[in-house]
């Protein structure tokens, strides 16, 4: 659909003439004027009437649905159908519970404060209720409600049109695990419903690259062959030193029950260390010594630890020698003499043998701006230390070449032997516990794709398009007459995540999107995304579908979420909605039911209004046929859904391959060791018919970003701008949440020297800027943020002005959208500069009195 034109089903309900106009508006003035001559009936209702007591509610135990680090427990406390009041664990809900247990080994899954909240964003006055189409130009915020007949038949003959013009890449798969992750009702780059359902039609192109860890994946499967590199978090407990690597758990988690495990640490005598531009609450919590660092500098300050371990004759070299491959000569395989990208090991690099430069502390402190003395303090503290956590966190990794960062982390934890003992750490990705994590059919469709490309280079393929090289957009290599076909995209899906908002280069998208002819967001919430989009679909919450939670990456728990109330509005489940099209699609393409019936094994066309008992049918078959046999639970299913929760009790804390270490099971690599030297990497020889399309150093190498503080770009951008996860939203999402709100505002942190020289203080409206963009926040001055670095928190939800001009404070106007060969987003490779401003930071309609819904609810 083009931007001068609105829907052509739409113009019969739109034709409002000035006649119509004139005599609604006078009817309502009149209305108004007769306002002070209406009786009123005493009110019946208090702001601050306590809340009904507890014997008057229904209890429900359910979770959070989303990508936070945790996913724990929330108890919803109803009346009727309206839930009043949210609470969390307290011990009692699992077998054998009681109120208030709370061991080491069966912990409460107590939700945030970001998952307590949640009743005011289910009853968010921008709630998704009903499908909208758009009646402006995109972005514009214009839209009517239609029938979900319109909107659906709307869709289905766009996608027919589309893949006839365009072919088989036109439509674009941007579904990510933001708002609706669970075991049934899932969206997922690769196991999601989305991906089942495009991929069934035959029309897809994937977005492979993960924003949260590109980088941290690419590192972790060419090292140990697996994303499953991570301990549980009752592991720290057990640790002597944890190095928090731009870690900042405070506000990220990675496994809800951190901080509770970090603390017993910290009582048992555990030292901590804080690698970080800024100094953070973690610090402060555990007394860390804090190591200010210049950002996308990690990998050199890691090469100068790497160096003076080795001329100290600090490594493990027993360990080196048994189970990695390329840590130095004697480790290396009999193919990378004559390979094309392998012959090199990691200890003569950092020796300086290929090039002349060792890569000793003072080299990298003069990268890095860490004293050497610093660097080699902290190395031999974690070379003498055992057994030692160095957590490499994924904020580092989300940087020009950030896949060095994580492989040389690798490095490190495996020439110190922290690998596979208790109390060491051997996490990039960091995934644990394995859970058993699809219930719906997953199948020869389940993750069909005609073309892949890296997930943020999609308005540069759009814009450019065909004058595009594949390694330009990291083209997934394809076995067939199609590989290096470059995707013709005119139409993008966003399910389950606000990727608008939150990919890289927004105005780069904002120009994209001219060129699109379809766009569909699915979602609960009128997002950024949504204002930009062609169709709305209102998706249901998972307080209103009936599914399981799983644990984000760590914790070994289910908790069942029911439908603890009826989905508001016309509110569907993305199954219900994908279900019906498939059938609409095949009833369009000729071939009646079947593509309905496959996608949807259980269901028949009714799905779409009576989903309880296909939903039911999935979940137990899921349970019973898979949890209960292949994880040894004896709890059934309608026990299950009684209580709520099944807490694992594992008989030893699970620490990521103590198999390989202890009992000799090789490594999951081609070679069967930590590939040190990557085996993948190494045997490559053209890199323009790989998904990572540049050259990429088979060993762990510091390669300079494009931006950073050493960069001569500073002369314009003085300032290194980083953009951490935030403590009070989830990415995008609860940005729009008011109570959260309150406690936190939307701005750009920078060190006390810098603001007396820009002549700013805390308060003060500020102009953050660059060639890519501008946004608009107020300043906090501190001592904790090094100096020559901004802090600029992501998620904000984007409001431009009339010039471009961001006034929420939204860091991806600023950002560029150029990967790292691996793949890993540069959303912390920014410079940028400052100064005082008059224009006015928008911080949300909280502040502002109005609601961006009343776009939506207007009656035209």
């Amino acid at each position: 659909m083009n931007d001068d034109k609105s829907y052509d089903f739409l113009n019969d309900r739109l034709n409002m003439t000035r006649r119509s106009f004139i005599k609604s508006t006078a009817a309502g003035a009149a209305a108004l004027g007769a306002g002070s001559l209406v009786k009123t009936d005493t009110a019946n209702a208090f702001a601050y009437e306590p809340y009904p007591r507890d014997d008057e509610l229904q209890t429900v135990v359910t979770s959070c649905a989303h990508n936070c680090g945790s996913r724990h427990m929330l108890v919803a406390h109803k009346k009727g159908d309206v839930i009043v009041r949210i609470s969390t664990d307290d011990g009692r809900y699992q077998r054998d519970g009681f109120f208030d247990k709370d061991t080491e080994d069966e912990p409460q899954l107590r939700g945030c404060l970001r998952g307590r909240s949640y009743r005011q964003r289910l009853y968010s006055a921008e709630r998704l209720l009903y499908p909208m189409g758009r009646v402006g130009k995109r972005g514009e915020g214009k839209f009517k409600r239609i029938s979900w007949d319109e909107a659906l038949d709307y869709v289905a003959r766009k996608m027919i049109e589309l893949k006839n013009k365009y072919g088989s890449t036109a439509l674009l798969d941007q579904s990510y695990a933001g708002a609706s992750y669970g075991v049934l009702h899932k969206s997922d780059q690769i196991e999601g419903l989305l991906g089942r359902f495009l991929g069934m039609f035959g029309c897809r192109t994937n977005s492979w690259s993960v924003p949260s860890y590109q980088g941290t994946t690419a590192s972790s499967r060419w090292t140990f062959g697996t994303i499953e590199d991570g301990n549980e978090d009752d592991t720290f407990a057990h640790s002597k030193l944890i190095i928090m690597w731009g870690w900042n758990p405070a506000y990220t988690f990675h496994g809800g029950n951190t901080f509770y495990y970090m603390r017993m640490a910290k009582q048992r005598g555990c030292k901590f260390v804080l690698i970080d531009p800024q100094y953070t609450d973690s610090a402060a919590a555990y007394d860390a010594w804090w190591i200010p660092i210049r950002p996308n500098t990690d990998a050199a300050m890691m090469a100068g630890m790497a160096h003076y371990i080795f001329v100290n004759n600090l490594q493990d070299q027993a360990f080196i020698d048994r189970f990695c491959q390329g840590m130095d000569a004697g480790t290396m395989p009999d193919w990378a003499t004559n390979s094309a990208n392998g012959t090199e090991n990691f200890k003569d690099y950092i020796l300086g043998t290929y090039d002349g430069v060792p890569k000793t502390p003072e080299w990298a402190a003069a990268i890095c701006g860490v004293s050497a003395d610093d660097i080699r303090k902290l190395a031999d503290m974690y070379a003498r230390t055992k057994p030692a956590a160095l957590k490499a966190s994924w904020a580092p990794g989300r940087n020009a070449y950030g896949e060095q960062y994580n492989r040389m982390a690798a490095a490190l934890q495996a020439m110190t032997g922290n690998i596979g003992v208790l109390g060491g750490c051997a996490e990039g990705v960091g995934k644990a516990w394995h859970a058993e994590a699809v219930a719906y059919p997953y199948d020869q469709y389940a993750n069909i794709w005609f073309a892949s490309i890296k997930s943020d280079r999609w308005a540069h393929c759009v814009l450019n398009y065909p004058n595009v090289k594949r390694e330009e957009i990291g083209l997934w290599p394809r076995q067939d007459q199609t590989d290096g076909m470059i995707p013709n995209i005119k139409g993008i899906f966003w399910q389950g995540s606000d990727w608008f908002n939150q990919l890289t280069n927004i105005n780069k998208e904002i120009q994209a999107m001219d060129k699109l002819e379809l766009v569909v967001c699915m979602d609960s919430t009128i997002t950024p995304s949504g204002l930009y989009a062609d169709v709305l679909l209102p998706i249901a919450t998972h307080f209103e579908r009936h599914d399981v939670a799983l644990p984000w990456y760590k914790g070994h728990y289910y908790i069942h979420r029911p439908k603890v109330i009826e989905p508001l509005g016309e509110s569907k489940s993305d199954l219900q909605v994908f279900t019906e099209l498939a059938y609409r699609l095949g009833h369009l393409t000729g071939i009646g039911d079947y593509f309905g019936k496959t996608y949807n094994p259980k269901a028949d066309r009714s799905y779409f209004n009576n989903p309880d008992a296909v939903d039911e049918a999935y979940l137990r078959d899921w349970w019973e046929g898979k949890v209960m046999p292949h994880q040894h639970v004896d709890m059934g299913w309608d026990e299950f859904k009684q209580r709520g929760v099944y807490k694992f009790k594992l008989d030893q804390p699970h620490v990521a391959f103590r198999e390989q270490v202890e009992n000799g099971k090789p490594f999951q690599t081609p070679s069967g060791r930590i590939e040190i030297l990557s085996s993948e990497l190494g045997q490559i020889a053209d890199w323009t018919r790989t998904m990572y399309g540049y050259h990429i150093p088979s060993i762990p190498k510091w390669i300079e970003p494009w931006e950073s503080l050493n960069s001569p770009k500073t002369s314009e951008y003085p300032f290194h701008l980083i953009s951490p996860h935030p403590r009070w939203r989830t990415h995008s999402i609860f940005n729009n949440c008011t109570w959260l709100r309150e406690t936190y505002e939307q701005e750009v942190t920078l060190n006390a020297a810098d603001a007396r020289g820009l002549g700013i203080k805390t308060g003060d409206r500020v102009e953050v800027w660059n060639d890519r963009g501008m946004v608009v926040v107020p300043a906090y001055v501190t001592e904790r943020c090094m100096p020559g670095v901004a802090v600029l928190h992501e998620g904000a939800w984007l409001d431009l002005d009339e010039n471009g001009v961001d006034r929420s404070g939204n860091p991806d106007v600023l950002t560029l959208d150029e990967p790292s060969p691996a793949g890993a987003f540069a959303y912390n490779t920014v410079l940028c500069n400052m100064r005082k401003s008059e224009l006015e930071h928008r911080p949300g309609w909280d502040r502002m009195a109005t609601a961006r819904s009343h776009v939506f609810r207007r009656d035209l």
